[in-house]
């Protein structure tokens, strides 16, 4: 039953999240309860990642960092890059929405792309690693870049933006290692639920950001139809790069997967946190918009590569 229920949750997760969003955004507030659960969602997903990580994939990756240092590389200028022409593109004369659509493409990669590369087969400690560089890199290179591109009418603060990072990112797949080295032969039955666990976190996720941002998204519904036009191409085109870049650097199907959602997934969700609480609530929506939109795309590509992913199993 469990196993039925796990692949029922798994597998349709792309209309979970729809589903969700279209719950939470028409019925607000049965969901505003849930307000507070955004970050501690997120560090669960990361805390999950890591108690599913291996000793030897992550020694394997730290002795041959080349593709996690490549792929890091990649989504901080490719992505970026990307990020950047489309916000400039789309809402040249918005300040609040540029900057918010360039925020949503200058964060690390998103916690779900961990939880997205497992169930693709993708190479999960490649995965975890590039996210855990990214969270290295990240708290420097947000505030940077934001400065950069949008500083003139965009203040960012800082250390708050570092220690949301660091808290909601960095620690959790600490703990998670911490947990699964120390006590690895006693977490076989914990590891079983783990993809069924972190997907309700990124429901609640969902539920939660969407019900928050309501309002803004309902002001700007004229905007709606070009802001996830914007996302999707946001989303899609780095991660179609992604995959081309992994396989011209010749790197295994399982590595070139987890390029893919390195690429193409930023953590939307603390986008829109940042910008709620260092740029404008109106920054926000471009986030959300991208959250919804990631997470749903994101869990469709998985469930197509899914069948493959016992053949892919040496890789991890």
């Amino acid at each position: 039953m469990l196993r039925f229920f796990q692949a029922a949750v798994t597998k349709l997760l792309p209309l979970w999240i729809v589903c969700c969003a279209l719950l939470a955004y028409h019925f607000p507030g049965h969901f505003l309860f849930l307000k507070n659960w955004t970050a501690p969602a997120l560090a669960f997903i990361l805390f999950n990642m890591g108690l599913t990580l291996s000793q030897e994939s992550l020694r394997r990756v730290i002795r041959q960092p080349k593709n996690a240092l490549l792929g890091v590389a990649g989504k901080w200028t490719i992505t970026l890059g990307i990020s950047i022409g489309l916000a400039f593109l789309f809402f040249r004369d918005q300040p609040d929405l540029l900057a918010g659509t360039i925020l949503a493409g200058a964060v690390p990669s998103g916690t779900s792309a961990n939880l997205y590369t497992f169930m693709a087969g993708g190479t999960l400690a490649l995965s975890i690693m590039m996210s855990a560089v990214d969270t290295l890199v990240g708290p420097v290179l947000t505030p940077l870049i934001m400065k950069a591109t949008v500083g003139s009418v965009v203040p960012v603060a800082f250390l708050p933006l570092f220690l949301q990072m660091v808290y909601v990112v960095l620690l959790p797949i600490l703990a998670g290692l911490a947990i699964q080295w120390k006590w690895e032969s006693r977490l076989a039955p914990v590891k079983k639920v783990i993809p069924l666990l972190s997907a309700a976190a990124l429901i609640v996720v969902d539920l939660a950001v969407v019900s928050g941002a309501q309002t803004m998204l309902q002001e700007n519904l004229v905007l709606l139809p070009w802001l996830f036009l914007c996302v999707f191409l946001q989303i899609t085109v780095p991660m179609v790069l992604g995959y081309c870049f992994g396989a011209g650097f010749r790197m295994p199907e399982a590595d070139r997967r987890s390029v893919v959602y390195e690429f193409g997934i930023c953590n939307t969700a603390l986008a829109a946190l940042l910008a709620m609480e260092h740029i404008s609530p109106i920054a926000a929506v471009p986030a959300v918009a991208n959250m919804i939109t990631n997470t749903s795309l994101g869990a469709f590509i998985a469930v197509l590569w899914e069948p493959a992913r016992t053949r892919w199993q040496r890789y991890r």
